[in-house]
């Protein structure tokens, strides 16, 4: 049978820290992508939050146009009956 190439174990040892050293500046690759990922995350759920805060600041200032649409309209009626019944 043939041997492997690499048999001599200080091939095969610098080999295998070779690969570790790679598989080292993978994880810290993807530690730092995930870093960013989570980063950004934080930053729109901030601005989520921001923006939640500036809706509901304008959907209760909102409030009292209906209402004062509803009086205008109650006004304007009752003055057109003042008018008719003063003819």
């Amino acid at each position: 049978m043939n041997e492997p190439a690499h048999s001599d174990p200080a091939a095969v040892a610098l080999e295998l820290e070779r690969l570790r050293g790679t598989v080292e500046v993978g994880f810290a690759r993807v530690d730092g992508s995930l870093a960013l990922l989570v980063q950004r995350s934080d930053q729109s759920d901030r601005q989520l939050a921001e923006h939640e805060t500036r809706l509901d600041t304008l959907e209760r200032a909102r409030w009292p146009l209906p209402s004062v649409a509803a009086i205008t309209a109650a006004t304007s009626v009752a003055l057109s009956l003042w008018q008719l019944t003063t003819r």
